[in-house]
């Protein structure tokens, strides 16, 4: 019993401050006393009958029980005390303990406060030190401007202007040289580009007559053809519109007209009424309709061919009769089809250099001229005619631009554009493509000559690359800057107005002054 009592008070005191120990070792040791006490009374009173009652021979035992109990309850008493020493010793030790930390507390808490102090000090050290800062900045802001002579607001604007000058002036030097650069290497890829094409590209080197002629069986068919006073040959000409021209040409009739296809569909026409031998303006009536079908056809067929030799597909079919009447059709003595078919293919070689796409650039070259199967039929300038054509059959906006812009009645605006430029006067100033007199091309560069050195301030004129550049040197202390452009423009008027010539002329007026002088 002695330990469970031991056992319920160790907690309790456990739980005690030191303001409370003594209070708790008296409870603790009146309860364990009282609870000793009480013990001894109840072992007595279970013993038997009570001492009045008892005789002689029973107050022996029940005095043994009573001495036995009574040193159970001292052996339990020394128990009792034993535990109270051992936990008065515990607890003087949580008291040790306690004060210890207390002192600690107490330490650690004055150490904080003179620390707090010392920071308010430090603080108050830092906040007048930054007041006097304040004050000499604004003093010494002061004193600068009254020795500049701005104040600091001018001062930050003239710093401004002065470094955005300094860095634009660095960012032109950067870009001038970058240009340069690419410009250089432009330049030569361009030229590498367009030296590859033209080295790969192997076409034939023939003009082609703008007039047809039809070799006959003998002259007598040539009476024939004219008829009774002349009936069959107006006939001919009524029907298919086409000027027939019989001459002294043995064997031979010209067939002369400005559309190529009708040019073709009346000889196709004369051809199978030659060889019928029935001749009469009936008969050329029934003809011309088969033979207008049969062209029809062909030019379908030469469209389509067109296509496959340079690999492209899916195109509309009202675009490859277009494209296949232009079989039929010269500039400059250079077939038109051909022409374009050429330039596909140096577009393609030159797309495929610069890592564009090739079969894009194929179909803006093979397109490029399709507004002249229409320029007998429609007013306007066959670029702008073929545009047209190309948007109203569903063609690619980049390939109605290079149609537009490929003589630059359009600006230039993509890659696409350029090249098929560039492949368009490839093929058309290559040796050979085109048929001009010698005696004409002298007589065009004279011309040219005379008309850019008519105006005044004129030094010199060069007609360069076959007349397809004029250089025009000016005096400088004639004309001016605004005065070349002018001139410029008025030379590229009259050229235009009053000369015939294959593709571009560019004009470029070099003003050129020149400071000497020499130091002795």
């Amino acid at each position: 019993m002695g330990d469970q009592l031991t056992s319920a008070v160790a907690p309790l005191a456990a739980n005690l401050t030191a303001s409370h120990l003594g209070v708790g070792l008296a409870v603790a040791a009146g309860v364990l006393i009282g609870a000793a006490l009480v013990a001894v009374v109840l072992r007595g009173r279970r013993g038997g009958p009570t001492a009045g009652t008892a005789g002689p021979g029973q107050q022996r035992p029940e005095m043994a029980a009573l001495a036995e109990s009574r040193r159970a309850a001292d052996a339990e008493l020394a128990a009792v005390k034993s535990a109270m020493q051992e936990l008065r010793a515990d607890l003087e030790r949580r008291e040790h303990r306690l004060t210890d930390r207390e002192e600690r507390l107490d330490v650690e808490a004055s150490r904080i406060a003179t620390r707090s102090q010392e920071l308010h000090g430090v603080a108050a050290d830092i906040e007048r030190k930054r007041t006097e800062l304040v004050a000499v900045e604004e003093e010494r802001r002061l004193i600068l401007e009254r020795t500049a002579g701005l104040t600091a607001a001018d001062a930050k604007t003239e710093l401004v202007k002065a470094m955005e000058h300094q860095a634009k002036r660095d960012a032109a030097v950067i870009v001038r040289d970058i240009e340069a650069d690419a410009r250089q290497t432009g330049d030569e890829r361009a030229r590498k580009t367009i030296t590859l094409a033209i080295q790969r590209l192997a076409s034939e080197q023939t003009a082609e007559s703008v007039v047809a002629v039809l070799h006959l069986p003998s002259d007598d068919m040539k009476g024939r053809i004219i008829g009774r006073e002349g009936r069959n040959i107006r006939a001919f000409e009524s029907v298919t519109g086409v000027n027939l021209i019989v001459d002294d040409t043995p064997e031979a009739v010209l067939l002369s007209c400005f559309d190529p296809v009708r040019r073709e569909t009346a000889r196709i026409t004369l051809e199978k009424l030659v060889l019928d031998g029935r001749i009469h303006p009936h008969r050329i009536e029934e003809v011309y309709e088969r033979s207008k079908s049969e062209v029809e056809v062909q030019c379908v067929r030469a469209g389509e061919d067109a296509l496959v030799q340079v690999g492209l597909t899916e195109m509309h079919p009202d675009l490859v009769a277009l494209l296949g009447r232009l079989r039929y059709r010269t500039s400059y003595g250079q077939n038109v089809l051909k022409h374009l078919v050429e330039s596909a293919h140096l577009a393609g070689m030159m797309a495929a250099e610069l890592r564009l796409d090739p079969p894009l650039l194929k179909r803006c070259a093979l397109l490029h001229d399709i507004g002249k199967a229409l320029t007998h039929e429609v007013e306007g300038s066959h670029a702008l005619i073929g545009a047209e054509l190309a948007r109203k059959y569903g063609e690619a906006e980049d390939v109605v631009h290079a149609i537009e812009a490929h003589h630059n009645e359009i600006e230039v605006r993509t890659v696409e554009a350029v090249l098929t430029q560039a492949a368009d006067a490839i093929s058309g100033g290559r040796p050979g493509a085109r048929r001009e007199s010698l005696e004409h091309y002298v007589k065009r560069l004279e011309r040219i000559e005379e008309i850019a050195g008519a105006h005044p301030g004129v030094d010199k004129v060069f007609a360069m690359q076959a007349g397809r550049e004029v250089r025009v040197m000016v005096l400088p202390d004639r004309v001016d800057d605004i005065g070349a452009q002018v001139i410029a423009r008025d030379i590229a008027k009259q050229i235009e107005e009053e000369l015939t010539y294959p593709g571009q002329i560019r004009i470029t007026v070099v003003r050129e002054s020149r400071a000497v002088e020499v130091a002795r």
